[in-house]
C-alpha cells in the first residue's frame, strides 16, 4: 500500500516538476498568440477602413481583411505551439491540420459551404451592402454580407438572415442593380373610348410628373381587349430605383393618369358581367337552335328576351305540373 502511495505521489512530483519547467515557455507561448491576435484585429480594421469610403470595393475589403486576420491568427498558432512544444515541426503540423480539417469538413458541412458561398458572393458582389433585392418571399435592404449568411432589413422593419449558400444557388432579383428603372401600370378604358386620344392623356401626365425621366421616354401601350376594358399599358422610367422613390412617385403618376383621363372624357369602367338564365323546361328554350345567345343580328324571327321573373315563375309552374303527375 505505502510503495503505492509512493508511485502515486512521484508521479505527481514529476507533473508538477515538468510544470514548472514549462511554465515559461506556456506563458510566452500565451503572449505571443495575444500579440498576434490583437495584431490580426488591428490588420482587419485596417483593411476595412481602406474600403469602407468605396463601395465598389467594401465587399473585397471585408473578405481580405477576414482572411488576412485567419492567417495573422493561425500563424500566431504555429508559433505559439513552437514555443511550448520545441520539437513541433512545420510538417507535423500541416499533417495534423489536413487531418482535422477533413473531420471538420465532414461534420459542419453546411456551415463550411455557407462560409465558401459567403466567400464568393464577396468576391463576385452579385449585389452589395445597401441594395435592395428580393429573395423568394423577401424583400428589403442589405444590412451585411458575412461569411456565413446574408443580412436584410424589410421594410416594415423585420430583420431577415439568410444563409449564404441559399442566396449562392438561388435567383436574386437586385432591384438597384442599375441607376434607373422602369415601372409600369395597366390602366383600363371603354370600348367607346378613342384610344388615341387615351395614349396622348396618359403620356402627358406622365410627362408632367416630377420625377419621370425624359429619357428613357415613358410610353403608353395597348396590352390586351379585356371583358370591360381595353388595357393599355403605362411606363415610365425613375432614378434612383429605392423602394420609398418608387412608391411615391407611382402614386403621383397614377394620380396625375386618372385625373387627365376624367377630365379629357376618358372612361374608366369596372368589370361587368351577363348572366342569362335558362330553364330548359319550355318549349323556346328546349329548342338549342331557338335560344338567345348567339342569335345572327337582323333575324327578325328571333326570340324576345324574358325576364327573370318569368324564367322562375315557368320553372315553378313547371316543377308543380311534375309534382302533380307524381
Amino acid at each position: 500500500m505505502n510503495t503505492g502511495v509512493s508511485e502515486l505521489w512521484a508521479k505527481v512530483q514529476s507533473m508538477v516538476n515538468d510544470f514548472i519547467v514549462l511554465l515559461p515557455n506556456l506563458v510566452l507561448a500565451l503572449v505571443v498568440f495575444a500579440i498576434f491576435f490583437f495584431v490580426a484585429r488591428a490588420i482587419k480594421r485596417v483593411v476595412r477602413d481602406l474600403t469602407r469610403d468605396r463601395r465598389n470595393a467594401r465587399n473585397l475589403g471585408l473578405v481580405l481583411g477576414r482572411l488576412a486576420q485567419g492567417a495573422t491568427i493561425l500563424t500566431g498558432l504555429f508559433i505559439s505551439l513552437s514555443i511550448v512544444i520545441p520539437s513541433l515541426k512545420a510538417g507535423d503540423l500541416v499533417q495534423l491540420l489536413g487531418i482535422s480539417g477533413v473531420a471538420i469538413g465532414f461534420a459542419f458541412r453546411d456551415i463550411l459551404q455557407n462560409f465558401l458561398s459567403g466567400i464568393l458572393i464577396l468576391l463576385t458582389e452579385p449585389f452589395e451592402i445597401d441594395d435592395q433585392i428580393v429573395f423568394k418571399n423577401f424583400e428589403g435592404t442589405v444590412e451585411s454580407i458575412q461569411t456565413r449568411a446574408t443580412t436584410i432589413r424589410t421594410y416594415d422593419g423585420r430583420r431577415i438572415v439568410i444563409p449564404n449558400s441559399e442566396l449562392f444557388t438561388n435567383s436574386v432579383t437586385v432591384n438597384t442593380a442599375f441607376e434607373h428603372r422602369r415601372l409600369q401600370y395597366d390602366i383600363g378604358i371603354g370600348y367607346g373610348d378613342d384610344i388615341d386620344e387615351a395614349k396622348r392623356s396618359i403620356l402627358e401626365a406622365m410627362r408632367e410628373t416630377d420625377g419621370v425621366l425624359e429619357q428613357p421616354a415613358p410610353d403608353a401601350i395597348v396590352m390586351e381587349l379585356a371583358g370591360s376594358s381595353v388595357n393599355i399599358r403605362a411606363r415610365w422610367w425613375i432614378k434612383p430605383p429605392r423602394r420609398a422613390e418608387t412608391l411615391e412617385l407611382q402614386d403621383r403618376v397614377l394620380t396625375a393618369i386618372k385625373n387627365k383621363l376624367t377630365a379629357n372624357g376618358i372612361d374608366l369602367p369596372f368589370p361587368t358581367q351577363q348572366i342569362l338564365f335558362h330553364d330548359q323546361t319550355e318549349e323556346t328554350d328546349g329548342d338549342r337552335a331557338r335560344q338567345r345567345e348567339g342569335w345572327p343580328v337582323g333575324q327578325g324571327n328571333a326570340p324576345k328576351p324574358r325576364s327573370i321573373g318569368g324564367s322562375l315563375r315557368a320553372l315553378a309552374e313547371a316543377r308543380t305540373h311534375q309534382n302533380g303527375k307524381e
